[in-house]
C-alpha cells in the first residue's frame, strides 16, 4: 500500500509541474514569433516610403515649385535684363494692376467666357447624345467608340495643323464642300474674320472634347442597373422620361466631374488657338490664356504674364468650389 501511495503522489506531482514547465516554452516561441513580424512590419514601411518618396519628389520639383515660383515672379519687374544681372525688383501688386487695367484685358477675359461656355456646352451635350447612344449595343459599336478616341490621341499640335488646312478660306477642305454643294458662292474666311475667327475656334475644340466626354459618361451610364429601367418602364416611364427620371439623377455625379473639369481646362486651352488663329485677328480670338503667354514668351514681360496666369488659375479654383459646392447642396436637398 504504500509503494502504491507514493506512486500515486509521484504521478499527481508530474501533472501538475508539467504545464509549469510548458508555460515558459509557449512564451518564448510567441516571442519569437512576435519578432519576425515586427521586423516584417516595418520592411513593410520602408518598402512604402520607397514607392512614396520618388512621386511626392516629383510633385514638389515639377508641380509644386513652378507655382511657387510664378507666384513669385508675378510680384517683381522679371524681364530678359533679370537672366543677365539676376536683379528682379519687387513690384509687389503692380503687375496685377496693369494687366487688369489694361484694354485688351476686357476683350481677353470675354472671348475666354464665350470659349468656355461655347466649348462645355457643345461637348457635353454632343458627349452625353454619343454616350447614351452607344449604351446600346449593336454591331461595331465597340470599333466605333475605338475610333471616337482618335481627336482625343491625336497631339494638338498636329489637329491644329489639319484644322487650319480645312478651315483655309480659298483651298480649305470644309470651303470646297461647302462650295460644291452651292451652299456658299465664295469662301468662307474662317480664320482671317474678326466675327468668324472665335467660333471656329470654339468648334475646334469641342471636336477635340468630345472623345473625354463620350469615355467619362459612358462609363457612368454602365453603373445604372438595367433594373430601373425595367422598373420605370412598368410604370410608363420611357425614352424621355426614363432618362429624366433614372438616367439624370444617378448621372450627376459623374456629370459634376465632367463639367468641372472640362471647364478647368477649357480655360488654360492654348495650343489650339495659337495653332489656328494665334489669338487674332484684332485680338476677335485673343483668351487669357494666350495673352498670358504673349505677354511672357513674346513680349518678354514676365511678371505682368506670370499675373496674369495667376488670376486665371484664382478664376479656375472659384469656379471649381462655387459649382462643386451648388451641386453639394442640390444633392442634400
Amino acid at each position: 500500500m504504500g509503494e502504491l501511495a507514493a506512486a500515486e503522489i509521484a504521478a499527481a506531482q508530474r501533472t501538475t509541474t508539467a504545464p509549469a514547465s510548458r508555460g515558459p516554452g509557449r512564451g518564448e516561441a510567441s516571442a519569437e514569433q512576435a519578432r519576425p513580424r515586427g521586423g516584417r512590419r516595418r520592411r513593410e514601411s520602408v518598402y512604402q516610403w520607397a514607392f512614396l518618396v520618388p512621386a511626392v519628389a516629383y510633385l514638389i520639383l515639377f508641380f509644386g515649385y513652378p507655382v511657387v515660383k510664378n507666384l513669385v515672379v508675378s510680384f517683381q519687374d522679371y524681364g530678359t535684363a533679370t537672366f543677365y544681372t539676376g536683379e528682379a525688383p519687387w513690384v509687389g501688386f503692380a503687375n496685377y494692376a496693369k494687366v487688369l487695367g489694361s484694354s485688351i484685358f476686357t476683350t481677353a477675359a470675354l472671348n475666354t467666357a464665350l470659349f468656355t461656355a461655347g466649348s462645355i456646352a457643345g461637348q457635353f451635350v454632343i458627349g452625353l447624345a454619343l454616350a447614351v447612344f452607344f449604351r446600346k449595343r449593336f454591331p461595331l459599336s465597340g470599333l466605333l467608340r475605338s475610333l471616337l478616341l482618335l481627336p482625343w490621341l491625336l497631339p494638338l499640335i498636329a489637329s491644329g495643323a489639319v484644322w487650319k488646312w480645312i478651315l483655309d478660306k480659298d483651298s480649305g477642305a470644309l470651303n470646297q464642300f461647302l462650295e460644291a454643294l452651292h451652299l456658299v458662292p465664295n469662301g468662307v474666311p474662317w480664320l482671317t474674320s474678326t466675327s468668324l475667327a472665335l467660333v471656329a475656334v470654339v468648334g475646334v475644340n469641342v471636336w477635340i472634347g468630345i472623345p473625354f466626354n463620350v469615355t467619362i459618361l459612358y462609363g457612368g451610364l454602365q453603373d445604372i442597373p438595367d433594373e430601373l429601367y425595367e422598373a420605370a418602364a412598368l410604370d410608363g416611364a420611357t425614352g424621355w422620361r426614363a432618362f429624366r427620371h433614372v438616367t439624370w439623377p444617378l448621372l450627376r455625379p459623374v456629370v459634376n466631374v465632367v463639367l468641372v473639369l472640362g471647364v478647368v481646362y477649357t480655360l488654360k486651352v492654348l495650343d489650339i488657338i495659337l495653332a489656328l488663329t494665334g489669338g487674332g485677328p484684332a485680338n476677335s480670338s485673343q483668351t487669357i490664356a494666350t495673352e498670358s503667354y504673349a505677354l511672357s514668351f513674346q513680349e518678354f514681360r514676365f511678371g505682368e504674364g506670370s499675373a496674369l496666369g495667376n488670376i486665371l488659375v484664382l478664376i479656375s479654383l472659384v469656379f471649381a468650389l462655387i459649382y462643386l459646392r451648388a451641386s453639394r447642396r442640390g444633392v442634400e436637398d
